[in-house]
């Protein structure tokens, strides 16, 4: 029996010797690992995006909006009827077991100046619960609270994008700035959220007490009216129990009869989101199997070109034999080709993805993730398809008879 190191040096040997072929051969290979890498990078990136943005908008959270108006059989979409008041807020947290949290706000957009710096920015006037709800954190400052609300003080706490136009590298705590001519103290900076499932900049804000808001700002809001209702459920389990609540509640107080449509609208966006994230995660795969067919192609490619291999080298084969070369010997040594050819493969094809999923996230501005389980998995195939395409060129080659070989031309 010849040692296994003579037949590596073997095996490597008549690799290098046909140099193009053998380039040719891996080249499915790496065309293969290169594209598992690149697409399962790309869907963990997407993944990655989701979770962002459902904790971005906090978990475990239900939105309700005011229901629509109608004009001559025409329906103007959900917040165009002011239909929501404080007191139906207060109710939900009240008499439904399965809410952890309210919050409420009036809005719009508004133009705010500080010294001769101006910016358009969304003013939301709300309760105190509301970073709670939206689990939103500071960077620099504090919240306004409940004193706050009940003495309509002016204060305003700041988003990121408000921070940076307005301010620049300047400490905008305890400075002045001006929201429809009316003076605002500056008191906290929020941390950055980023963008909103819907695309929207959610760091382009002020936030302000409802009181305030009522009573200086939005003067045409009717007393105790609210735009939306925010709602965060005890637990993820609790999501759909405290959806229900919220419909029976609400129809109870806005004494809605049964054969009556809802002046509301609910809308569950964590479980929204996660929907998505399934979604994503589905399409991972998808994207990685229809990735590893290319794997499974580039298998065959090897087997193809070892079967050929086998045929030009039979006579060397006879030669190896005869000179006592074993069956299990030959079938080694082709073993051991193709598995070299795709270990090859698989080394530059891991070099190629990560450098392609780098690549894409650079010049397509997409987040990508490159797990150690994607080149894992990717090398665990490239393995399995070398020794399975591998073996039977290997054992034909073993099956050879030495005489038949030496006279082959």
């Amino acid at each position: 029996m010849i040692s296994f190191n003579i037949l590596f040096k073997i095996a490597l040997q008549s690799i290098l010797m046909n140099k193009l072929r053998s380039f040719l051969t891996v080249l499915g290979i790496i065309i293969g690992v290169s594209s598992v890498i690149i697409m399962v990078a790309i869907g963990n990136g997407a993944k990655i995006e989701i979770e962002k943005q459902i904790s971005s908008i906090g978990t475990n959270l239900i939105i309700v909006l005011p229901g629509a108006t109608s004009s001559g059989g025409v329906r103007f979409g959900s917040g165009t009827q002011m239909t929501l008041t404080i007191q139906d807020a207060y109710a939900l947290k009240r008499e439904s077991p399965y809410i952890e949290e309210i919050a409420f706000s009036i809005h719009e957009v508004s133009q705010v100046i500080y010294r001769n710096t101006n910016w358009s920015s969304l003013i939301r006037a709300t309760s105190p619960s509301y970073f709670y709800v939206q689990e939103w954190e500071l960077e620099k400052g504090r919240f306004f609270n409940d004193d706050d609300v009940k003495s309509a003080n002016r204060v305003a706490v700041i988003g990121h994008t408000v921070l940076e136009n307005l301010f620049g590298m300047e400490d905008p705590i305890n400075k002045i700035i001006r929201i429809k001519k009316v003076p605002f103290k500056v008191i906290g900076v929020l941390k950055e959220k980023g963008t909103s499932p819907r695309g929207d900049d959610q760091d382009d804000i002020i936030v302000i007490p409802y009181t305030v808001g009522q009573k200086k700002l939005f003067g045409n809001i009717l007393p105790d009216r609210v735009r939306v209702i925010y709602v965060k459920a005890k637990s993820y389990e609790d999501l759909k129990m405290a959806e229900n609540d919220i419909k029976l509640i609400l129809r109870q107080r806005h004494k809605i009869q049964k054969y009556e449509e809802d002046d509301f609208t609910v809308r569950n966006l964590t479980q929204f989101l996660e929907a998505r994230q399934q979604s994503s995660q589905i399409m991972t795969f998808l994207l990685g199997a229809i990735a590893s067919i290319s794997l499974l192609v580039g298998g065959i490619g090897v087997m193809n070109i070892m079967l050929v291999s086998v045929t030009e080298r039979t006579k060397e084969i006879g030669i190896r034999m005869a000179i006592g070369a074993t069956t299990y010997d030959i079938q080694i040594q082709f073993l051991i080709e193709a598995i070299l050819l795709c270990l090859i493969g698989s080394i530059v094809g891991i070099i190629i993805g990560i450098t392609g999923a780098i690549a894409s996230e650079n010049l397509f501005q997409i987040t990508t993730v490159i797990t150690m389980d994607s080149i894992f998995i990717s090398l665990l195939l490239t393995i399995i398809i070398s020794v399975f395409f591998g073996f039977y060129p290997a054992y034909k080659a073993s099956l050879l008879d030495p005489i038949e070989a030496l006279r082959y031309e």
